[in-house]
């Protein structure tokens, strides 16, 4: 296979591991980075030996697909560079500042026929994936994103630097419009809101309710889907999944099965799934199930309009 022409906007901490990974793939030919900041930009290219380059203008101009990695701020910009150019566009999380920007960078995409993907990672967490086609119509879900406090990251909502990620998990598997929203936010360290939870409510009767904190004592990252017959849980930290079902109780049952009876005085049996995780490096299949997007000329995993979505909701989240 042809490997694509690569090249990264931004070079900071997530930048860096980008530049890393796309140097590593076999789907992707690595062109070089361009950074605003030249004593970092100097710094990594002589640090890492990758191609730096003068301009935005000129990285674009090598290559078929551009990864956008830098502050939120400047995604519009970039993007706009990018897809007028009629390359290919791998752009991190959240999509834009707005969601006007986001809009147009949709309308853009269209208009120049060109392929782009939001970097919502989660949706490639091994927890994730080991269960994601057993998430079946899930009327209740509750997720928990804690951190520990980080300055990095602090000049932006809690909602659009982390919940956002849930906000997407949760749309990818409830096949219904949001309803409703309602949240409650505090600002305890910083001067933007750094513990939210949220009220999703859609149309089709589910709801989620999503906390996401920077102020915690310790680090979680948990999602729990109930729906009929079944429980599951997914630990996108310790990359861990359980999945408790119900099904009728057989006439004679086991010493050790576990079985409920309702007041209607049905007899139901619970039992526990444990599915195979494959661990795997979220970043790297993100940026690789791209290319195949580019190459076999199919739907991105993670859309524009999914990405734009996503920072719809948070954004009504933190106007609460």
């Amino acid at each position: 296979m042809t490997k694509l022409k690569a090249g990264v906007l931004g070079a900071g901490h997530l930048g860096k591991i980008h530049l890393r990974l796309l140097n590593q793939s076999e789907k992707y030919e690595l062109v070089g980075f361009y950074d605003p900041d030249e004593a970092n930009a100097k710094k990594v290219s002589e640090e890492f030996g990758y191609k730096r380059f003068d301009s935005i203008e000129a990285l674009i101009a090598e290559c078929d697909m551009v990864d956008v990695v830098t502050p939120t701020l400047n995604h519009f910009m970039c993007a706009e560079k990018i897809i007028k150019a009629g390359k290919h566009l791998f752009i991190e999380k959240p999509i834009a500042t707005t969601v006007e920007e986001a809009e147009a960078m949709i309308a853009l995409a269209k208009e120049h026929h060109v392929k782009g993907q939001v970097g919502h990672v989660e949706r490639f967490n091994p927890a994730f994936i080991a269960v994601r086609d057993q998430i079946h119509n899930p009327m209740f879900i509750e997720a928990h994103r804690l951190a520990e406090f980080n300055p990095r990251g602090t000049d932006v909502p809690v909602v659009l630097d982390l919940m956002i990620h849930d906000i997407d998990v949760i749309l990818s598997v409830v096949k219904s419009k949001v309803k409703h929203i309602s949240a409650s936010s505090a600002m305890v360290i910083s001067h933007s809101p750094d513990i939210t939870n949220a009220r999703l409510e859609f149309e089709n009767g589910c709801v989620a309710n999503i906390t996401a904190s920077r102020i915690s004592m310790k680090n979680m990252r948990k999602s729990r889907f109930f729906q009929k017959d079944a429980y599951i849980s997914v630990d996108f930290l310790e990359k861990k999944v359980e999945v408790v079902k119900m099904k009728d109780a057989p006439e004679v049952p086991g010493d050790f099965d576990m079985i409920l009876q309702n007041a209607e005085g049905e007899r139901r049996q619970i039992y526990f799934e444990y599915p195979e995780i494959h661990n795997n490096n979220a970043i790297l299949d993100e940026l690789e199930s791209f290319a195949n997007a580019i190459v076999n000329d199919t739907t991105p995993m993670v859309t524009l309009e999914q990405g734009t979505e996503a920072l719809r909701i948070a954004k009504k989240i933190v106007s609460l």
